[in-house]
């Protein structure tokens, strides 16, 4: 039973440091976002989840989210996986978006959580912009999901990768 203890503790303080360090990163290099209050809920080697809740700093005069605000958390959950599968892989990499399509289907209020789960599409393009030093595009979804399980927007991004 102790070390069922011990991996649970770990598990938790290993989610609060990244829960944290996504909160310092966003202060410093994206202050908008913490302003906004984005908030990663989970990220593993095939997914990234951010979320965004409804509130006065991302509420627009119909009462729901800003688009803006929306695309952003769609954003942070596709560069969030694309960031960290550049450091599993030990990859010096640039990263950057050429392109961004957006379909809204229900208005956005509430909780939305943005999950991007191309996990494994990326690794396999970021190992040939490595291998062929070449700029790969690919695309990259996130898709928004309200808390009663509608999806509110799905996202895709357009990310170019190229070897530094």
């Amino acid at each position: 039973m102790p070390s069922l203890l011990n991996e649970i503790n770990s598990t938790l303080v290993f989610m609060f440091k990244k829960r944290l360090k996504f909160k310092l990163f966003l202060l410093s290099s994206l202050p908008v976002a913490f302003l906004v209050g984005l908030k990663l809920i989970e990220s593993s080697n095939t997914n990234a989840v951010v979320g965004i809740k409804y509130g006065y700093i991302t509420k627009n005069p119909f009462k729901s989210i800003y688009f803006a605000c929306l695309s952003m958390a769609a954003e942070a959950s596709t560069g969030i996986l694309s960031f960290y599968t550049i450091q599993r892989e030990n990859l010096n990499m640039s990263m950057l978006i050429v392109d961004m399509k957006a379909e809204f289907t229900k208005k956005a209020v509430g909780k939305i959580k943005f999950t991007c789960d191309s996990g494994e599409e990326l690794t396999t393009a970021l190992k040939k912009a490595d291998e062929t030093k070449e700029a790969v595009l690919i695309p990259v979804i996130s898709t928004g999901v309200d808390e009663k399980g509608d999806v509110v927007a799905v996202f895709t991004f357009n990310w170019s990768f190229k070897a530094r």
